[in-house]
């Protein structure tokens, strides 16, 4: 390999016309997955304080931001959903007038290209925040499998393009897949939460969603953030129960595992830029202490790097409006 002064890296670096053309990986918009949390009520926008620019939306407000996502050219959204009441198996999840389900029809409606993923879960419906019912102090693993079939059906038949499991219940794909096989859904593909571990940055969503366990934590069956191996074992048992698309979640401290993952499995990649990550750099921003854009587009960027093929990131929409305000 030459040695300097012939090799001179620098070369290639510059002018903005040189770097863009030499650039090894982009973020395209088609990537990007915004995430949309639906609340009761109607005409209600919420700001969730935690989380700047990021809103709880009654139906009718969730289909004016689907249609404003898809004109700046998103082509797809993760819907969480705030329930009106809730009870101890999260019956919420599965009612044919569910919030998802409502606001699924009401978005398929209005915006029918807009892929929809259903987050297939019980935590935001159960009475104690779980992720599942509980017996004896633990949750029922089990019995949640069952309920998480009701609850995929019921997104599946609302209309929801994807299902997207993400209770770390042990059996879920398996059991999501037979029972959307079982009732003509073969078509609808799971994005399975693989690598899920039981962060801290989750806190920022808890408050968006209304999702905090009322006692304990979810260590029983989010991973350890200190697993590695732990974490493959996860993402070879959810391909083998018929998974269509793995993800991990958190995002940026879990670099290494996007990395394995695309090095081991064809399957497409998800990754979950999540609630504290965002919360961040938001406030670090708002101290003068980062550049927002630079920072938002650097972080993205490095979840690419690694290997992802899709990004679920709450700077979707902000990315998209940086897009259009430069074409």
């Amino acid at each position: 390999m030459p040695e300097f002064p012939l090799r001179r890296l620098r070369r290639l670096r510059r002018t903005e016309p040189l770097r863009a053309m030499m650039r090894e990986n982009r973020v395209e918009l088609d990537e990007l997955i915004a995430p949309m949390f639906v609340a009761p009520g109607r005409g209600v926008k919420r700001e969730v304080s935690s989380m700047p620019g990021v809103f709880n939306l009654s139906v009718d407000r969730a289909v004016d931001e689907a249609r404003a996502l898809a004109e700046l050219g998103v082509r797809a959204a993760i819907l969480f959903g705030i329930p009106e009441t809730k009870d101890e198996e999260g019956s919420g999840a599965w009612a044919d007038d569910g919030i998802i389900q409502q606001a699924a029809r009401a978005i398929k409606q209005a915006v029918p290209d807009l892929v929809l993923i259903a987050d297939c879960c019980l935590c935001e419906y159960t009475s104690h925040g779980h992720c599942g019912p509980v017996a004896g102090g633990e949750i029922a693993n089990d019995p949640a499998l069952a309920l998480l079939q009701r609850t995929a059906i019921s997104q599946a038949a609302a209309g929801c393009d994807v299902i997207a499991p993400s209770g770390m219940m042990d059996g879920m794909v398996h059991a999501i897949r037979s029972a959307l096989d079982a009732e003509n859904f073969q078509q609808v593909p799971i994005l399975s939460y693989a690598v899920k571990y039981a962060s801290a940055f989750y806190g920022p969503f808890r408050e968006a969603a209304a999702s905090a366990p009322s006692f304990g934590d979810r260590r029983s069956h989010q991973l350890d953030p200190a697993n590695y191996r732990e974490a493959l074992l996860e993402a070879e048992t959810d391909v083998a129960e018929g998974a269509d698309a793995l993800m991990v979640k958190p995002g940026m401290p879990c670099l290494d595992l996007v990395r394995a993952l695309r090095d081991r499995f064809d399957l497409p990649l998800a990754v979950y830029q999540v609630s504290g990550e965002y919360a961040m750099i938001h406030a670090a921003a708002r101290n003068g202490w980062l550049e927002l854009e630079r920072c938002a587009l650097e972080s993205l960027m490095g979840f690419k790097r690694a290997g992802a093929d899709m990004i679920i990131s709450y700077f979707t929409r902000f990315f998209a409006e940086q897009q259009q305000r430069q074409s």
